[in-house]
């Protein structure tokens, strides 16, 4: 008999186990998402451009809806004005005749949905990338592929790097920043390695200079993000602010930042 309840009781609890369990979680309202990331390519006029507009979903929501009918502009200190048009219905919203200058300050002014958005931003130079370094030796087995993108600091001049790795197997962009203020005027290396990476793959690397903000922003972002965080001595989980504002309504205020940077990029492929 007391065989027969104990079965009963594991059976139970394995069949327990596959219960669907709804989770409950509360929404707030849709706030806009700005996506407005200038990037001047080097030996590229740099006059095409582009923003992208969307509303923050709730957290099981496959698609994400994008903010239609929004007026957007971009001016520079010379007021000279330069409208970004949306395309169709996307979110995406196209410029053809922007002028990028290094270290000119730009105001990206949005008017959507009777509320009006802003934010200021200066355009950042950033080195070239100089070469590509692999070891085919990396990682805690030894057997992983590593890439080190080295780049020469300017002298005496306060800089910060938002590195983007992009390759062609299907895992998400690799995102890192550095500042220079233990390598200034040094050699230094954006650093890239991912599991399944094979000789053949190909590796877009993109070196962006960017504002000292920005790299605050980013810095925090990317802390929340890491499998790695958490410890007692991280960033603690917040609603990661950037440096666009609601003018009309504060409280109501956007997700996103507003980038301008010169890029340097290399299309790497795997030894």
């Amino acid at each position: 008999m007391k065989k027969l309840i104990l079965i009963t009781v594991i059976f139970s609890l394995f069949y327990n186990c596959e219960d669907v369990i709804d989770v409950d979680l509360n929404e707030a309202e849709p706030r806009l998402v700005i996506e407005a990331s200038i990037n001047w390519f080097k030996n590229t006029p740099g006059n095409e451009q582009s923003i992208k507009l969307s509303l923050s979903a709730p957290f099981f929501n496959d698609l994400i809806p994008p903010a239609n009918g929004a007026i957007i502009q971009i001016t520079d200190s010379n007021s000279n004005e330069f409208n970004f048009i949306e395309e169709g219905t996307t979110g995406v919203y196209r410029n053809n005749n922007f002028i990028p200058v290094v270290d000119e300050t730009y105001t990206l002014t949005i008017n959507y949905n009777g509320e009006q958005y802003s934010a200021a931003e200066t355009l950042k130079s950033v080195v070239p990338i100089d070469y590509i370094e692999q070891n085919n030796e990396g990682g805690f087995t030894g057997e992983d592929i590593e890439l080190k993108a080295y780049y020469t600091d300017p002298v005496l001049t306060e800089n910060y790097y938002f590195f983007e790795f992009i390759s062609d197997i299907p895992v998400i962009p690799t995102l890192e920043v550095y500042d220079d203020e233990f390598t200034d005027g040094n050699q230094i290396f954006g650093f890239y390695t991912e599991e399944d990476l094979e000789s053949g793959d190909v590796v877009t690397i993109r070196n962006y200079g960017v504002s000292e903000r920005f790299y605050e922003f980013m810095f925090i972002l990317l802390q929340q993000g890491s499998d790695e965080s958490g410890g007692p001595f991280e960033t603690q989980p917040a609603t990661v602010r950037g440096n666009c504002i609601n003018e009309t309504n504060p409280n109501n205020y956007p997700f996103g930042y507003f980038r301008l940077s010169e890029v340097d990029e290399v299309i790497y492929t795997v030894e």
